[in-house]
Parts: C-alpha cells; sequence; structure tokens
C-alpha cells in the first residue's frame, strides 16, 4: 500500500520536521514492514512547472500520432516567449495546463532532459504524464491539470501535482488488514509517536429508514451480514474529480476513471470500507444478494466473462448477476459517461468467501485483498456519508432521504485474559496497568474480573493461574485479527516495544553434533555432487494416474497411496510413494527447456500408508492431548522411509575436441547406486549386484543392489514404454535406494600399506552372458586368496568367434605381499586359483586358451 504523509497529516499530529528515517523506525517497531519511504522533492530535479497549451499542431508522415505544440511556461525559460514541444500523447487540447519539465530537469530513473531535434521539429522540454513523473504507473496520457487548479503558467508544479510530499509504501501482513488504509496506519503513527490521532470514521452518520433507498433481498446472513446503500439522484455526469483526489489516488497507484468510481476507491483508502457505484438507471428490478447458482455467467468490469460456482457470493437483478460480490462489479451495472443516478453500496462480507472467490477467479482486486483480511463492519453507514457529500460537493444532486441498512453482524465475543499472561509468556514485567493501558490504547474495552483460583473462563479454554485477575476484553469492531488471549498477549508486546523482549538464546548442550543418519544423508549428497549429479527437490505430491505411467504391477504396494485432505491441486492429491515420478518429471522440464545432458538427485522421504489404521483420533486445542491420544495419532501415521534416487540421460563425458563422448547409460546408475553405498560406509564385500526385474525398469537392464543379501534398491535403464509415456529420451536410466533400510556403518580400521612392489595380472574369462560380472569378480577374489590386493573390471567383449550367448570379461588383478616381494611363481600361482574358481563355479574360460 503506497499513501502520502500529508494524506495521514490529516488525521494524526506528525512532528513537523519528521525525517524519514524516524517515520520509517516507527512503522518498523509496529511490525508493519516498510518497502520504502520516498522524498518525492527529491525525485524530479531542475525546472518543473505549469504550461498553458497555446497552439497545437498535427504532424503527419510518421508511424504514430505526433503534436508540436507552443506551451506558455511564463518566464521559467528565461525569455517569456512560448516553448516549443513535441509530444506524442493526444488527451488534451489548446487551453489546457500541463506539466512542463525544461531542459536541464532530471527525471526518476535518471532520465535528463534537453533540447534537441525530433520528428523534424525542435524539441524544448517534455509534457509529463503521471507515470514520467513517478506518481503512478498511468501512461496512456499525459497529467491535464483541473480548471480549479490555482497555478499560473511558470509556477512550480511541484506542489500541484504532490510532488512536495513524502510516500510510504508498506508491505501489509495478512493478520493486519485494518493497516490497508490511511485510517489504520493513522491510528499505529499515534501509538508509536504517542500524538493525537482523529478517526476519519468518527463522524455522524444517519441510519437505517423504514423506507430503502433501493429494495434489496440478503438471502445469505452468512455469506453478508451486513448491507447498506444510499442514492443520490441528478448528478452532473461531466463533472471531473478533484486534483486533490486524482492526486492522491495517482500516489497510491489507482487509476482515475469518473467521479463516482473514484470516490469509492478513494474512501476504500482512506477508511479501509471497499465500496461500490452503481448506475440505478442501467438495474432492473429490486436487488438479491445470494450464492450463485452453478453455471451463471458475469462479464465483469475488465471485460472477462466468468462461469461462477455456487460458494460464490453474486448481487442480482432482474437481469441475474450484476456484480461478483466484494470482488468486481459488472459490465451491465457500471457507471459510465452517462450516468445522473448513483446507487452507493457498502456491505460486509465473510473474508474466507472472498479469499476462495477471489483465488478461484484469479481476481486480486484491491477490494478482494482488504476483504480477505478482516474489514471493520461499523464503516458502512459512514463510508455511504462520506461518499454521498463528496458526490454533491462536486457533481450536485440530491441525496434520497431513504437510507438502507441490513444488519446481522454478530457483537464481538469478550476475551478472558489472565493479566500476569504477557508477563509468563514473555519474560517481560507488564504491569496489570500497563496491561489495561496499552490494550484500551488500541480500541479494546477491557473489564477487571475478580480474582478466579484455576477456573475455566469458559469458551477461550485459557484456565487463570491460580489467584490471579482475568481481565474480560472485547477487541474494538476493526481489529477481526484480536480473537483469543495469544492474539492480546502480541499487542501487549508490540505495543511496549520488541525491543525491550530480552534476546536470550539456549545454550546449545555440549557432545552433540550431526547423528549418524545426518551424516549419511550428507555424505551421500557429497559424493553425488562430486560426481556430477545435481540436487533438486520435487514436491512429494503426485497423480494418481502416475502408477499407470510407471508400469507399477495392480499387486504393487507402491500402489497404496496416502490422499491428502486438502491437496494444493486436485491433479496431484497424493503423497508419493518413490522419488521416481517427481524426479523423472524434473528430468522431463529441463529436457524440454534444452537441456540435453542430465544428471539429477534428491534425497526425500516416501510415503507408505499403514493398512488397517483407521482414523485418527479428534484432538481439540483446550487441552494437552493424551499419551494414549498421541500413540493413536501416531499409529495412522504413514511410515515415511528415506530413499534417494538419481535419473540421467544425455552424455555422462560430453563429446568435445578431444573425441567422442559416452552417452549415459544403466551402467552409470548402477555404480550410483554402489557410490551411495560407499558413501553410507558400507564396505564393498557386502554388496552385491545381481540382475532383477522391477518397474519402471528394463526387465533385461534392471540391477537389484543388495546389503548383506537384502535388497535395498534398483538400478537400471528405464523400460521403453515407460520412456514413452512420460515423453523422455531414450535410455533414460535411474537409481532408487532406500537409505533407512541400510545396516550401520562398521567401524573401519585403517588399512595397512604394503612398501613391497605389486604383481599386475590382466586375466580375460568368457562365460555365459547371463552371468553376472560381479559375480565372476566375487568368484576370483575369494579363489585367489588373500594375496590378492585388488580386481577390477576393466573390459567386456562379445563377438561371433566367443559364441552365441557368451561374452568375455577382463579384470586387472593387483596381488602383494604384506612383509615380501612376491615370488612371480607365487603371483601366478594366485592367478591359477582365481581362474579355477571361476571355472568351477560359472564353467569361466580363459580367453585364446
Amino acid at each position: 500500500m503506497r499513501v502520502s504523509v500529508s494524506w495521514l497529516r490529516e488525521y494524526v499530529d506528525l512532528p513537523a520536521e519528521l525525517p524519514t528515517g524516524d517515520l520509517e523506525q516507527a512503522l518498523v517497531d509496529l511490525g508493519i514492514e516498510v518497502d520504502s519511504v520516498v522524498d518525492l522533492r527529491e525525485t524530479v530535479t531542475g525546472p518543473l512547472v505549469v504550461g498553458e497549451v497555446l497552439e497545437i499542431e498535427e504532424l503527419t508522415g510518421f508511424k504514430k500520432p505526433i503534436r508540436f505544440c507552443r506551451v506558455d511556461v511564463g518566464a521559467a525559460n528565461g525569455t517569456g516567449e512560448p516553448q516549443e514541444i513535441v509530444c506524442g500523447a493526444r488527451n488534451f487540447a489548446p487551453g489546457d495546463r500541463v506539466v512542463v519539465i525544461l531542459p536541464g530537469g532530471v527525471l526518476p530513473g535518471d532520465f535528463h532532459i534537453g533540447a534537441r531535434k525530433t520528428y523534424g521539429r525542435n524539441s524544448h522540454g517534455m509534457i509529463c504524464s503521471a507515470k514520467e513523473l513517478g506518481l503512478g504507473d498511468d501512461h496512456s496520457g499525459i497529467i491535464v491539470l483541473p480548471e480549479d487548479t490555482p497555478a499560473k503558467p511558470g509556477d512550480d508544479a511541484r506542489p500541484v501535482v504532490g510532488l512536495d510530499d513524502v510516500v510510504v509504501e508498506l508491505e501489509i501482513t495478512p493478520d493486519r488488514g485494518y493497516a490497508l488504509s490511511v485510517r489504520g496506519i493513522a491510528r499505529e503513527l499515534s501509538h508509536a509517536l504517542g500524538v493525537p490521532f482523529r478517526d476519519p470514521a468518527d463522524i455522524p452518520a444517519p441510519g437505517g429508514t423504514a423506507e430503502p433507498a433501493y429494495p434489496v433481498d440478503v438471502r445469505d446472513t452468512v455469506g453478508c451480514d451486513r448491507f447498506a446503500a444510499r442514492m443520490v439522484r441528478g448528478v452532473d455526469p461531466t463533472a471531473r474529480t478533484p486534483g486533490w483526489m486524482s492526486r492522491r489516488l495517482s500516489v497510491a497507484g489507482v487509476r482515475s476513471i469518473s467521479l463516482p468510481v473514484d470516490i469509492t476507491n478513494y474512501l476504500m483508502l482512506e477508511l479501509g470500507q471497499p465500496m461500490h457505484a452503481f448506475d440505478a438507471d442501467r438495474i432492473s428490478g429490486p436487488l438479491v444478494v445470494r450464492r450463485a447458482e452453478p453455471g451463471e455467467k458475469l462479464t465483469t468490469l475488465d471485460g472477462v466473462t466468468r462461469t461462477l460456482v455456487a460458494e460464490d457470493m453474486v448481487i442480482c437483478d432482474d437481469t441475474g448477476p450484476i456484480s461478483l460480490a466484494a470482488v468486481m462489479g459488472g459490465e451491465t451495472s457500471e457507471v459510465v459517461a452517462s450516468t445522473t443516478d448513483v446507487l452507493f453500496e457498502a456491505a460486509h462480507w465473510d473474508p474466507a468467501m472472498v479469499g476462495r472467490t477471489a483465488r478461484r477467479h484469479k481476481l486480486f482486486s484491491e477490494a478482494a485483498k482488504r476483504w480477505e483480511r478482516g474489514v471493520d463492519p461499523a464503516l458502512p453507514l459512514v463510508a455511504l456519508e462520506k461518499a454521498v457529500r463528496l458526490l454533491t460537493e462536486h457533481a450536485g444532486g440530491t441525496v434520497g432521504a431513504e437510507i438502507l441498512d441490513l444488519d446481522h453482524v454478530r457483537p464481538r465475543t469478550p476475551v478472558a485474559l489472565p493479566v500476569d499472561l504477557p508477563s509468563r509468556r514473555v519474560g517481560v514485567a507488564y504491569p496489570p496497568e500497563r496491561v489495561v493501558e496499552l490494550l484500551e490504547q488500541v480500541g479494546c474495552t477491557v473489564t477487571r474480573g475478580a480474582d478466579r483460583l484455576g477456573e475455566d473462563p469458559g469458551e477461550t479454554g485459557v484456565a487463570a493461574a491460580a489467584g490471579g485477575e482475568v481481565l474480560s476484553v472485547t477487541p474494538p469492531t476493526w481489529r477481526p485479527d484480536l480473537a483469543d488471549p495469544a492474539d492480546l498477549v502480541e499487542e501487549v508486546v508490540r505495543l511496549d516495544g520488541y525491543d525491550r523482549v530480552p534476546s536470550v538464546l539456549p545454550t546449545a548442550p555440549p557432545g552433540r553434533g550431526l547423528t549418524g543418519q545426518q551424516q549419511r544423508r550428507r555424505a551421500v549428497a557429497r559424493s553425488l555432487a562430486e560426481r556430477g549429479y545435481v540436487e533438486v527437490l520435487a514436491h512429494p505430491f503426485v497423480a494418481a494416474e502416475l502408477a499407470d505411467q510407471l508400469g507399477l504391477p495392480a499387486d504393487d504396494p507402491r500402489r497404496r497411496a496416502v490422499r491428502v485432505a486438502n491437496p494444493l491441486s486436485e491433479e496431484e492429491p497424493l503423497l508419493r510413494t518413490t522419488l521416481l515420478g517427481p524426479l523423472l518429471g524434473i528430468l522431463k522440464r529441463n529436457v524440454g527447456r534444452g537441456q540435453r545432458d542430465l544428471a539429477i538427485y534428491e534425497i526425500g522421504t516416501v510415503f507408505h500408508p499403514r493398512p488397517g489404521a483407521g482414523a485418527p483420533p479428534a484432538m481439540g486445542v483446550d487441552r494437552r492431548p493424551t499419551d494414549e491420544e498421541f500413540a493413536r495419532a501416531d499409529a495412522v501415521v504413514p511410515d515415511q522411509p528415506r530413499h534417494v534416487a538419481v535419473a540421467l540421460t544425455g552424455e555422462m563425458e560430453p563429446t568435445g575436441w578431444w573425441g567422442a563422448g559416452r552417452p549415459a547409460g544403466w551402467a552409470d546408475a548402477v555404480e550410483a547406486g554402489r557410490t551411495v553405498l560407499a558413501a553410507a560406509g558400507i564396505p564393498a564385500d557386502r554388496v552385491t549386484v545381481r540382475a532383477a526385474e522391477r518397474a519402471p525398469w528394463h526387465p533385461g537392464r534392471c540391477a537389484e543392489l543388495l546389503v548383506d543379501d537384502t535388497v535395498v534398491g534398483y538400478a537400471g535403464e528405464l523400460h521403453p514404454n515407460v520412456v514413452a509415456t512420460l515423453e523422455l529420451p531414450r535410455r533414460t536410466s535411474a537409481m532408487e535406494l532406500n537409505l533407512d533400510a541400510l545396516p550401520a556403518a562398521p567401524v573401519v580400521a585403517g588399512p595397512a600399506v604394503s612398501t613391497f612392489p605389486p604383481a599386475l595380472i590382466d586375466v580375460a574369462l568368457v562365460v555365459d552372458e547371463s552371468v553376472p560380472a560381479a559375480e565372476v569378480e566375487r568368484a576370483l577374489a575369494e579363489g585367489a586368496g588373500p594375496l590378492l590386493e585388488d580386481v577390477r573390471l576393466f573390459d567386456v567383449y562379445a563377438s561371433e568367434q566367443l559364441g552365441a550367448g557368451r561374452r568375455s570379461l577382463a579384470y586387472k588383478l593387483t596381488f602383494r605381499a604384506p612383509d615380501r616381494t612376491l615370488a612371480g611363481e607365487e603371483a601366478v600361482a594366485a592367478r591359477d586359483a582365481a581362474v579355477a574358481e571361476a571355472a568351477r563355479r560359472f564353467g569361466a574360460t580363459l580367453r585364446g586358451a
């Protein structure tokens, strides 16, 4: 929200020379976020003057309309002669007074103005729009000053357009809707600075009459608990908005439209009460305020035809909906250039209904923004009184004596507050008199009750401390956010000053660092990142059809998913049972954006429902749940093991001037699994990799990873059908592993480093292609005995010479003795023993033998 300090000064006695820094600090101390405080006097430098347009020559032959103007700027240019200026705007005529910046001036954004030749004419300065002066976003035309503006040509234009003011831009948090108005901000500043406040809503406003201003039937008093209206007839449709009002609207970022509409926007900014102006002659029959019929349509003021749902509130006449209540009016009843009879409406709507309607239709209007944060229900008659006064003052007309006021607002319920609760909650001593003073300062009515000994004050659920006094606090109508004792405690602390609350950090207990699981997760993430994988964070929500897209069998437990009671999107209402669905979605999105080589990973939880767990117990907020209730609730919570998954496609080693690259494949996914297990501290001799079949992997290119004969994960190339369904590149591979299923890492003794030289021997064994290379490696290690230090697969070869269904596996064997130099015969004997064991288990033969 943007508001000028001069407007605030009308209702709060700010010090005459209040520095902008002190103003900002006062608001921040009250918990109001300040985006900026701008002194407009410093935004435009140099000669900015009032000019009167004398002549306009239309220039032709250009792509857009251009006008060559002669403008009287008085003696501001030093000569008294009319200033020649080229301008592209068309919303002014000879005789209009405009705002002119002369050569030497500088506009916001460090835009320097000088004399130059353009469109074949010499231009000495610029005729300014509101956007060019930094006064708003309207760039459709230049500023034309109202006829009643007292300034003459050559006078300084800053006071005329409001550039002699200070503008505060605030970011109002959702719990402080009252601050979305000059009234609310002025009241807050009076608290912060200890200066008098004059409530703009404190004016006499007549109540409702027996005869309504217009017949209205409110059929839903929950969605609309107050509806008021007044009529003004015979207004001048050509009356223009006064300059002071249009300037304030412009500073606030609101475009001036017409006098009746501008009045409703002005009062919304001043009081915080959104209103609507109807053209009474364009309404057919009585008005009805009701919920929409499903499928009803309404064309709103933005020209969009919207299909309504049953929760939307609408204002209707005999033709149907004419306004989307509390959000935006309709085209058929809006004030137009010929309007002479204006019906002002001010109501009070249900915040939850307005918020949902605005989001459903993506209509985040200024009115809806205020309604969903809470509006003072006592304002409608005050707003109507001020609206009819402003309209008749500037456009004439006759105010109808009839006033409609359908009031179903419930009175505020008192809140019971133990007087020592602020002190106990915050740790600062607040005397009872101070608590009462601060609450009354914000408008609460406080009744000091008798002492109560451990009684339950009732509706609030707050029990008074033994012997403590309990206050009965009735919040004011403009503070719907004050609903329970905690809210009142916050107000006491806020008004007394957050700076008085000591900042005391808890002492960290000694000897506690990361847990073993935390250390393991960090080690796994670091190891994958060091190998080129990029971490991603996916939402844990998935669509119901994901199981079919991944090709999961009908009896696969991963098909049983937990449904979120209030999902962010109805398209993804389930919690994931595997990391692969969201991970592959991220892979697809990046491929679609032109990324070819991708290797990504995620560490996160999956959710498996507990069969037969039932529903959780209903637990209120009036007391702490019992241990039994906690246990019953925990029994319903789904199992949430932590998994790690990777997905990769494209080239694992890039192509370049050094030669061809290497495409990523199933072996890289398997190696990623080995990398994770190694980083988790699992020794390689406890890890087994063997062929398996599991969706969504390719049956012939899928491996399962086992630790101590327990399956902990799967890796390999995705099934072609899955790749096609998810629109992924061919040969996309993935790995998923259950980190919580891994045993604790054993204590590893430091390796003994031998100083004796190794014996290096290569062997190539021919085996059936169905024999896993890891099993052959294990047989070689067990057959070679203790002299074998390392074995590593370095080549896989198949050809017709080897025979159908046969392949060659080549291994590098490293032999070393810890206490001596090996003799050649010893290394060869160990090699032969290793080959013999592989031959015994798998029928392996030495290639070429």
